[in-house]
């Protein structure tokens, strides 16, 4: 331990002497980023933050242990930082890093490493080059914000690390993991927002090859050698958040008709930042995202394959819930809409990336399987789950098809998830019972419920309708909390009844973008600090006049006619003096008789 708590704080100290020395060097070499319309920084940064990284890991490493045993992954990682340094300097063609990438990682597949997830040594040769220059790029990718790479770096590393640890692995791979996540820890000072120097590509990839190569070693630390999980899902949760990223950009920018490896302010951050978080709090996101991964790959190890399915699968599902989310933030300009709009997407692909059914339909599916398991589970254990396995599997596909068919049948897939309401927990509700109910009546008819526990139908239908409830009620929660966030018009609406209600949702269904709700006013002294539609009633007329004097509203929307004419004369005077916006819009419903044919 105390040779680790050397290489940690050795690393640490190093990068904090080093970095100085590196900004320096690469103000005079030219070393320096400079703003541009698709990147995040706003002044020009020094990039070779990397080198000091990379000093600081090797010396450290090699002061404690010999080089030998891990002679292949320090040279390859070398190798990779200096492709990513030549990068820094004289930009290379993402086809010339990526042909760098697959034959430094081939060369250390060469020497032995190699992922175990599949029982064909060729197939596992391949993905383990799949997976390095993949985890690399995805590091790579993921530099675009203050602090964020090498935050959740770091959060990989220090995983690694307590993984290498706590299983008495080599001391070798765990000095370097260790060192590098004292590197990283000290590099973040000088990073976080506003950063005074960039790891640069050196860094970037220098850590992604370092990490991918290390989490190789996950599979032979577990302590349930047959869970398939802890082998395959491990290394996976570890770096998730980098991956989830990759695929996220990846995807949007082709449906939009841009190029992949197109820079833009299109990732899983600047989304965040553009639904109102500041950017340090977005990175905080990310990494706690990361943290939790991380958190997850050292859990599987320790469990049995089956709760490890099941937290895995959690985790998994509430990461697509929060990448859904972020697709559908705007990121690109009117010029990227309008190469969707010109053919460069097919109509199919675009239909259902607009109506977001088909990704809806597959997240109840593995809701449904997810749930159906977990009943099975939590009423069986041990000896008892094994016996019934082989009922589970035989009744899978039934109560899966029969629950999609339900929902549909009960209309849930017609709701809009960001406007989810008590009325669209009613229709789940429905949905699911309907759906148990028919499981059940088409189990007994083909099984003749032989070995079947009803009280597993019964702990199914309550977890998944908290699963299908919770899924859509994320989308309306996070929707909320965009728009309290919004820098749009300060809006305050006069009348918290059902008028009042409508124009709510009126305005942030057509004018969201432009539109910061604070709340309703009202005079009825009884609904003072209740809420609607989640957000407060905060007073009456008076405590809507204090508002606007102290300039706290941009726009004021009367939607009541109980008002006396003088007070919504003298209000909207108030208005008027003040420049704060003053309107009035009413809903009047009236039942028209249709017009006869003569």
């Amino acid at each position: 331990m105390i040779l680790l708590a050397a290489a940690a704080l050795g690393a640490f100290a190093l990068t904090l002497l080093l970095v100085p020395v590196c900004r320096l060097i690469a103000v005079g070499t030219g070393a320096v980023a400079h703003p541009q319309r698709d990147r995040w920084n706003t002044r020009p940064t020094p990039l070779l933050g990397g080198v000091a990284i990379v000093v600081a890991t090797l010396v450290t490493t090699l002061f404690i242990v010999p080089a030998a045993p891990i002679a292949p992954l320090l040279i390859g990682a070398v190798l990779m930082f200096v492709v990513g340094l030549v990068d820094d300097y004289r930009t290379l063609r993402p086809s010339t890093k990526l042909a760098a990438q697959i034959v430094l990682a081939s060369g250390l597949v060469a020497t032995g490493a190699r992922l175990e997830w599949t029982s064909s040594l060729s197939a596992d040769a391949v993905l383990t080059i799949v997976w390095i220059v993949g985890v690399t790029n995805a590091l790579n990718l993921l530099d675009n914000m203050d602090g964020l790479c090498g935050g959740i770096a770091c959060i990989a590393a220090v995983s690694l690390s307590l993984a290498f640890v706590t299983t008495g692995l080599g001391m070798p791979p765990l000095v370097v993991s260790v060192a590098l996540a004292g590197a990283l820890a000290g590099f973040l000072i000088f990073n976080v927002q506003p950063a005074s120097i960039f790891m640069g590509d050196s860094g970037s990839l220098f850590c992604g090859f370092l990490l991918a190569a290390l989490s190789l070693e996950l599979p032979r630390v577990g302590i349930h050698p047959s869970n398939f999980l802890a082998i395959v899902g491990a290394p996976l949760l570890l770096l998730l958040v980098p991956i989830l990223d990759t695929v996220l950009v990846t995807v949007a920018r082709i449906l939009s008709g841009r190029s992949p490896s197109q820079g833009g302010r299109d990732h899983s951050s600047h989304r965040l930042v553009a639904i109102g978080l500041p950017e340090r709090s977005a990175v905080f996101v990310l990494w706690t995202l990361a943290a939790v991964g991380a958190a997850m790959a050292w859990l599987v190890r320790y469990m049995t394959l089956e709760w490890s399915l099941l937290l895995a699968a959690v985790y998994a599902l509430s990461m697509a819930l929060f990448a859904g989310f972020l697709w559908n933030v705007r990121v690109y300009s009117g010029q990227d809409l309008q190469l969707t709009r010109s053919g460069r997407i097919t109509p199919l692909i675009l239909n259902f990336v607009h109506k977001r059914r088909v990704f809806e339909v597959c997240l109840d599916f593995c809701l449904i399987s997810l749930a159906y398991y977990a009943a099975y589970r939590l009423r069986f254990e041990g000896r008892q789950f094994s016996a019934f396995f082989p009922r589970f599997l035989e009744s899978l596909p039934i109560v899966v098809g029969v629950q999609i068919a339900a929902l549909l049948a009960a209309g849930v897939y017609r709701g809009v998830w960001r406007f989810f309401s008590f009325m669209d927990g009613v229709v789940i509700g429905k949905g699911v019972v309907l759906g148990t109910v028919a499981s059940v009546i088409t189990v007994v008819y083909v099984f003749r419920f032989e070995d079947y526990s009803r009280a597993v139908f019964v702990i199914y239908a309550a977890l998944l309708f908290i699963g299908l409830a919770g899924s859509r009620a994320s989308f309306r929660l996070m929707g909320e909390f965009v728009n309290r966030r919004r820098v749009g018009l300060r809006t305050v609406i006069y009348g918290a009844g059902r008028a009042g209600a409508l124009v709510a949702r009126d305005l942030l269904q057509r004018d969201a973008e432009a539109t910061s709700l604070v709340g309703f006013v009202d005079d009825d002294p009884t609904i003072a600090g209740s809420r609607v539609h989640g957000y407060p009633v905060l007073g009456g007329l008076d405590d809507l006049s204090a508002l606007v004097q102290q300039g706290k509203v941009d726009r004021v929307i009367v939607s009541t006619r109980l008002v006396a004419p003088n007070q919504l004369e003298a209000l909207e005077a108030l208005c008027t003096e003040t420049g704060v916006g003053f309107y009035r819009m009413h809903f009047d419903l009236r039942i028209v008789e249709p017009r006869r044919a003569r």
